[in-house]
């Protein structure tokens, strides 16, 4: 085991039963893309996302703290032009706003 595979989560790696290209994407749409594709996954699938997005990093473990998602981390790859992050669906994900992903859908009542 080398000291990347000891630092990666297990779960990080595990198949995902939905893999997302978001390469080229930034922030906004790669959210975007992500919430329109996990929306008819049931809870526990494991999403593998690849992208370009120098934030993602940030944004994708700030994005599952919001919907109550669970974020695995970096999953480990050969490509060197792009990076792969995971993330385990919730059962009941907090909506977030139709055009701004990281804002939580204002309440109706």
């Amino acid at each position: 085991m080398t000291a990347a595979d000891a630092a990666t989560p297990k779960a990080a790696a595990e198949t995902p039963d939905l893999t997302i290209d978001g390469t080229g994407l930034l922030c906004v749409q790669l959210l975007l893309r992500l919430r329109a594709r996990i929306a008819h996954l049931p809870a526990g699938a494991v999403v593998h996302i690849h992208t370009t997005d120098p934030a993602a990093p940030l944004d994708l473990p700030a994005w599952c703290h919001l919907t109550g998602h669970e974020y695995l981390g970096q999953v480990p790859h050969e490509a060197t032009d792009r990076e792969v992050y995971a993330l385990r669906l919730t059962s009941a994900p907090v909506p977030t706003r139709p055009d701004r992903p990281w804002h939580p859908a204002a309440d109706t009542d």
